[in-house]
């Protein structure tokens, strides 16, 4: 039922007209002629001052208000206009419901800008603490020599080559942060191709196998019956992808542990799973590990190395594939990082793909 301003003016005018004929018919002398006279001409007055009070005072108002909210909202939200607000059934409740939302939402925008406030002051103090470090010890070893120890060749050597370490970790970070920026504005496209992903995390394990052998960690490819997991993707982000989970399962897992990087066939997707038999990430954790610079345990992480970047990265270069990673982990029983790739099709014959795909892998 629409309560226009004509349809309450209707209705009232109505139930006046009717009392006030109702209690006329009770006085002496009053003829039925009159009693309509008064009835029509009491509906009528009724009907005008009551459409008057509401449509100009009450509706038009409302009116007003509505068209205020609706233009903010346009501006904020791109809608699309809608009618009148006294088509609405209830006018008072729609302008009541309309705030309601606006203010939500300016609220949910309010909320998020203040959390990405701290982020911001959180990064700025990862970035600052993580440039500081070596850029202070560079700093150190060079003055040191400028100040004398020179003249010592063990000295002068040992110094240089503590110096190059840490400008060469300075270059590490700087180029992570320059690839993570790249992937947050869109600057780099992926060259989506197809890709073995079986040969290339054997790949991986031939580069990080002196790593795995110094902590007595074994590394396996699941199941042994798939030779081959072709799917799409960008294979030096997917290499890129590939050896950082690998690499941080070996370096943060047990020692004597184990790493299995697994895959599971669908109908349209291969899941990718890295497992490792390690202590685990505790659940507090878990939402933030994919942030820049954060660190489940930052004094191990310091003494492991890396730059805090890697896991942000994966997630950038998994969210241009389409797809996301997941985390799943219990402590002391170990970490699995997982996500899912479209299959490839080839139209192509397997020994020419075979045979043009390694060599991209290995440029």
């Amino acid at each position: 039922m629409s309560l226009s301003p004509r349809f309450i003016a209707i209705i009232l005018a109505f139930l006046i007209s009717l009392i006030t004929t109702t209690f006329l018919a009770f006085v002496d002398g009053v003829s039925k002629g009159m009693l309509f006279v008064v009835s029509i001409s009491a509906f009528i007055t009724s009907f005008f001052l009551v459409l008057y009070t509401v449509d100009i005072l009450v509706f038009r108002e409302v009116n007003k208000m509505y068209r205020t909210i609706h233009k903010l909202k346009m501006k904020d939200f791109n809608m699309t206009p809608r009618k009148k607000l006294i088509i609405e059934s209830n006018p008072l409740k729609t302008i009541n419901d309309e705030i309601f939302v606006y203010v939500t939402k300016k609220q949910k925008e309010i909320d998020e800008l203040k959390k990405l406030e701290l982020f911001r002051r959180e990064f700025l103090a990862d970035v600052s603490h993580e440039f500081k470090t070596p850029i202070f010890a560079a700093q150190g070893f060079i003055h040191t020599l400028l100040d004398g120890a020179m003249e010592d060749e063990n000295v002068r050597e040992r110094f240089l080559k503590k110096a190059a370490n840490n400008l060469d970790s300075l270059d590490v970070l700087v180029k992570d942060l320059l690839v993570l920026s790249q992937m947050e504005t869109g600057d780099i496209t992926m060259n989506l191709a197809p890709i073995d992903m079986r040969l290339l995390v054997t790949n991986i394990f031939s580069r990080l196998e002196n790593i795995a052998e110094d902590r007595g960690v074994s590394l396996k490819v699941k199941p042994d019956d798939m030779m081959e997991v072709w799917v799409t993707a960008d294979a030096d982000r997917m290499e890129q992808v590939m050896l950082n989970l690998i690499e941080n399962a070996i370096k943060y897992g047990n020692e004597g542990g184990k790493v299995i990087v697994h895959f599971n066939e669908g109908k349209k997707y291969i899941e990718v799973a890295v497992r490792d038999n390690g202590p685990g990430i505790p659940h507090e954790h878990l939402n933030r590990i994919f942030e820049r610079f954060y660190r489940v345990d930052k004094s191990r992480s310091k003494e492991i190395g890396g730059t805090g970047l890697g896991l942000a990265i994966v997630k950038h270069i998994l969210n241009a594939h389409n797809t996301k990673i997941a985390v799943m982990s219990k402590p002391e029983k170990g970490t699995t990082f997982s996500f899912k790739l479209e299959k490839a099709y080839l139209s192509v014959s397997n020994e020419l793909t075979e045979t043009e795909i390694p060599s991209q892998l290995n440029s």
